[in-house]
């Protein structure tokens, strides 16, 4: 019976295995740290592979570089052994619930909802840290001091002596925060599907750096807009220079020519489409004089050769008519789109779906001023406790560019939780079914913040009550249509992985110290902290529905009725081990302890080969 490995994908080996079915020239072996031998890159031979000349050396190209970014690189690929563990009590319908909060740090959480999330996402939005100076909570291993910042970047030498005259220590900040970005960008274009955007709110600090960041991460040709953003408020504080009125919000596509990149009428014009024909809803728009020309009464003997009926009766006052610049036949041809009321020419604007956004985006449009503090707040009945929270509507107008109600939407920088209240209104505003993934680091606040004040220890804790409080005022005002909404969450949080370490070898085992490594699992753990983690080494979604069956008097998780059923219980029986194999499941999982000996794994094995062949038998 195989096991389970329990922990997230190696992607570095995933890219291997990618190169050589590209480059089956370039791979050769190599041997890891316990000797076995492994599949390894020749860099020399691909780099040749993708040359039309022979190298002879490195060759300078385009690129944004800094010290770091290799790190970056192999930190984003890096396995890790941790999981994701329910937390019932702080979820809403955590049964029914088809939304993700996730309370951890962005790259493992990322790292681990890979296989279950590859290419599903729609909309991937996120407000990161700006990288004002001041540090930022997201402290990766390949973050650096600033005297090792200057030895890597070849300013000092490893004494401390200057290698060039004017050494620069303030790009250690753009280093630290180019790395924390890279990683995380890196991990979340793979979640996308292939007609998924992402967007990504910034300010003059790091835009310039985060556009050439992005083209490298998804391809300049996928760059579809950056919206400049007009937050609204005075901006007088933001720079000693410049009244700072705007940010900007980066928009790429996982695959331009996959992408369809437009929202709904209703988000970008403000005329009703309040009339209909054949065509469908249109709106009248009126013709002026840039579009007609004007001549006196008297020469009604030349307008007769076009045709008068055309002409509409003039409105009190005026003394001229109306005289088309288009021959008779095109105006025989546009008089279907055209329509005579009041004494003017109106052409018929009909509602287009996919219409293009502009991209100014300024703050009247989402019905909020001064940074949309007031919209975020009122939702949640605090005052104050957001620093810089996005509106709701701004991000609302992000999710309509997918033109998809269905949509899958992430957020791994969530902060205040607005991505997720933007997807529970939206839902009940157009019967849509979004679902969310948010993920929060569980960072202290401030002592003397407002949040503090009123009873909050972290942000993600306050994140997870604002969604609550949306949702509850959401339900409130939703009426009938409240059955179909879903305004609930299941609750995870990374922790280190279910299984025990052990970092002894047998031989350094005394007799008697044998019964405290018989058990795999960590004694804290529950049967459905490991159903979530064999959830994630699946590659399941992990909002499908649970039910918890009683089997021979053991306890049976059975997930979306049979897509995998699991028994974590320390002695399983044969007759529970039949009835499992009789429901055929696709998937079953058991405790690798479970079973007393051998001979029962085996005899386990051949039941299910017996009564369900093509069930997935695993054990960890």
């Amino acid at each position: 019976m195989d096991k389970l490995k329990m922990h997230s994908p190696d992607l570095t080996q995933g890219n291997i295995e990618k190169i050589a079915e590209l480059f089956p020239t370039v791979i050769t072996e190599g041997r890891d740290d316990d000797g076995n031998p492994v599949r390894v890159v020749d860099f020399e031979l691909l780099r040749q592979e993708l040359s039309d000349h022979v190298v002879e050396g490195p060759q300078e190209r385009y690129q944004l570089d800094w010290p770091g970014k290799r790190e970056a690189l192999f930190a984003a690929n890096a396995p890790i052994a941790k999981t994701l563990r329910p937390v019932r009590e702080e979820s809403v319908d955590f049964n029914t619930t088809q939304n993700l909060f996730i309370e951890g740090d962005n790259l493992d959480a990322l790292k681990l909802i890979q296989e279950s999330y590859l290419g599903k996402v729609k909309l991937i939005y996120i407000d990161p840290p700006y990288n004002t100076g001041n540090d930022f909570v997201y402290n990766d291993d390949f973050s650096e001091t600033t005297n090792e910042y200057l030895t890597k970047s070849g300013q000092v030498d490893d004494a401390g002596n200057r290698l060039v005259a004017n050494t620069e220590s303030n790009g250690r900040f753009h280093s630290d925060w180019l790395s924390m970005m890279f990683s995380r960008l890196k991990l979340s274009r793979s979640l996308l599907a292939d007609d998924g955007f992402i967007c990504v709110s910034i300010d003059d600090n790091e835009q310039d750096n985060l556009r050439k960041l992005c083209g490298q991460v998804f391809g300049e040709k996928n760059f579809v807009v950056q919206f400049i953003w007009r937050k609204g408020g005075t901006g007088k504080n933001d720079s000693r220079h410049a009244i700072i009125e705007h940010e900007y919000v980066l928009v790429y596509a996982r695959s331009l020519a996959s992408s369809a990149f437009g929202i709904d009428s209703d988000a970008t014009v403000s005329t009703k489409y309040n009339r209909k024909d054949e065509r469908g809803n249109y709106s009248l728009v009126r013709l002026d004089s840039k579009t007609l020309g004007y001549v006196p009464t008297l020469d009604f003997e030349i307008l007769d050769a076009v045709d008068a009926s055309y002409f509409p009766e003039q409105p009190d006052g005026k003394s001229e008519v109306a005289r088309w610049r288009w021959s008779r036949t095109k105006v025989e041809q546009e008089h279907s789109s055209l329509v005579f009321e009041r004494g003017f020419v109106y052409t018929k604007n009909y509602e287009q779906e996919g219409a293009r956004p502009r991209s100014l985006l300024i703050d009247e449009r989402f019905g909020v001023t001064r940074t949309g503090k007031k919209n975020a707040e009122d939702a949640i009945g605090i005052q104050g406790v957001f620093d810089y929270p996005k509106p709701v509507s701004l991000v609302e107008f992000l999710l309509r560019i997918t033109d998809d109600k269905h949509a899958l939407v992430m957020d791994f920088f969530a902060g205040s939780g607005t991505t997720a209240q933007a997807v529970m209104q939206l839902n009940a505003r157009d019967g849509g079914s979004r679902r969310f993934i948010m993920v929060q680091l569980g960072e202290q606040v401030s002592v003397e913040s407002a949040a503090a004040k009123a009873g909050y220890s972290t942000i993600a804790e306050l994140s997870r009550q604002r969604i609550k409080r949306s949702g509850a005022k959401i339900r409130d005002e939703a009426g009938l249509a409240v059955d179909s909404l879903d305004l609930g969450f299941r609750v995870l949080y990374v922790d280190t992985t279910n299984m025990a370490d052990i970092l002894r070898t047998p031989d350094a085992l005394g007799q008697d110290e044998l019964d405290l490594y018989t058990d795999s699992v960590k004694p804290d753990r529950t049967g459905e902290d490991l159903l979530f983690q064999v959830l994630l080494d699946w590659g399941l979604e992990l909002t499908m529905r649970i039910a918890v069956d009683k089997i021979d008097g053991l306890e049976v998780f059975v997930v979306e009725d049979g897509v995998l059923v699991a028994c974590f219980e320390p002695e399983v029986s044969q007759a529970l081990v039949r009835e499992i194999a009789s429901r055929k499941p696709l998937r079953a999982v058991f405790l690798d302890a479970g079973f007393a000996t051998d001979a029962d794994r085996i005899n386990a094995e051949q039941v299910f080969a017996e009564l369900s062949p093509a069930t997935d038998v695993k054990a960890i």
